[in-house]
């Protein structure tokens, strides 16, 4: 009624979230009676499904993810975090306990960022008792990987898992080992394929714990994380591109920012295309001339791919002498006669040149301007030579633009 809103839209359409808050703070009316408090283990088993399952990372967080982000994981970009955090998670007690402090003594130096900021983590402690402090004693833990979803009742589905989690992980903590994932973190599961295949053992392990969780009920967070940025045919092929995700990375100081705040390299954005029908080895999908390193998805004849390319050209980012890569111009290329037989082509921005002045007025502008970006036509004419180069072995479900493999001297 007041006309605020719990979403926007940015000028080229895209459709986010308002950049913060929704964060879900768990405890009690009474410190005392905090379920983290009175059996410690129980964040512990947390930590662990939380670390075993990306996806409850990713996918109901905001755009800023990463290692230097609000809500880094325990597992990012701290390499010899997971053994030491395992040797702590040893030294919490199982079932009752009555020392609320240690809980606090023992994991307040791992639930932190790169710069030990213990309100910057995923699982934050700093109100949960602390005894050098009156207001961190109130017994809370605060989750601050949700981000505000655009509708309340995507809100209530996403704490009704977290609740789900909770009660279950009450009667039985999760004791799992912790998976090294390595670099899969930001190379597979920056993809909405894997994403909701983690998402279906999430699920799974709830059902079979007796709680009636439905898979659907997570389909429209799954479409604003992802959006569908368009479809087209090719030799018998259906390919899909849907938006993925991008870590975004905080850059060095610079004398502009006077000290008081720092650039985030937004410049990188990343996409998943989908194929289906795929079969023998005659075709091959390209980008900018490129082949793209397709990963079977277990279906059959379909297979998943990344691809990571500069999209803006900031006056400060990681990498300020690649040019941009836009417009992407995907091919299904006849590797019999060397040609295209069909591809798309899509754009970060108007592909006609146009330079939005206003932001949309609504879901429907906005969609508007992100489906001018799509465009089935354009594909690359005559003969073609694609670079066929392998893809990194850190990265094999990711083809990077910005990777120049003939400059590697490796």
């Amino acid at each position: 009624l007041c006309r605020l809103g719990t979403e926007k839209f940015m000028l080229d359409g895209k459709h986010t979230g308002t950049g913060g808050g929704n964060h879900v703070t768990v405890g009690a009316a009474k410190p005392a009676d905090s379920p983290f408090l009175r059996r410690p283990e129980l964040l512990g088993g947390m930590i662990r499904y939380w670390q075993n399952h990306p996806s409850l990372s990713y996918l109901f967080s905001g755009q800023f993810i990463g290692p230097t982000s609000q809500a880094p994981r325990v597992d990012e970009a701290r390499d010899d975090h997971l053994y030491e955090l395992e040797i702590a998670l040893q030294q919490l007690p199982e079932g009752d306990c009555e020392q609320p402090w240690l809980i606090d003594r023992i994991l307040r130096n791992f639930l932190v960022d790169l710069t030990g900021n213990t309100h910057r983590a995923e699982f934050c402690i700093d109100k949960l008792y602390e005894p050098n402090s009156s207001t961190g004693r109130l017994g809370l833990v605060e989750f601050r990987n949700f981000e505000m979803p655009p509708h309340w009742r995507m809100s209530a589905v996403q704490l009704l898992l977290l609740r789900s989690i909770i009660s279950w992980q009450w009667l039985k903590p999760y004791k799992e080992d912790f998976i090294s994932w390595g670099t899969q973190l930001h190379d597979r599961f920056m993809l909405p394929h894997f994403i909701w295949k983690d998402l279906e053992w999430i699920i799974k392990d709830l059902n079979k714990a007796g709680y009636a969780f439905k898979l659907d009920w997570l389909k429209p967070f799954q479409e604003f994380r992802f959006p569908h940025y368009g479809r087209f045919h090719a030799g018998g092929l259906q390919i899909d591109l849907h938006g993925a995700i991008e870590p975004w990375h905080v850059l060095g100081e610079e004398s502009s920012t006077q000290g008081t705040s720092r650039y985030v390299d937004s410049s990188v954005e990343r996409m998943q295309i989908k194929v289906q029908g795929l079969s023998g080895s005659r075709l091959m999908l390209c980008c900018n001339g490129r082949k793209i390193p397709l990963q079977a998805t277990g279906n059959e004849a379909e297979y998943v791919a990344g691809i990571r390319y500069k999209a803006w050209d900031p006056h400060s980012a990681l990498h300020p002498t690649i040019p941009v890569h836009t417009p992407l111009v995907f091919d299904v290329v006849d590797t019999l006669n060397n040609r295209s037989i069909g591809g798309c082509q899509y754009y970060v921005s108007h592909p006609g040149g146009r330079n939005y002045d206003t932001f949309p007025v609504n879901a429907n502008e906005a969609e508007a301007r992100r489906v001018a970006r799509f465009t089935t036509t354009g594909h690359t004419q005559g003969k073609m030579k694609v670079n066929e180069e392998s893809p990194h072995a850190d990265c094999p479900a990711t083809l990077d633009l910005r990777f120049n493999h003939k400059l590697n001297l490796k």
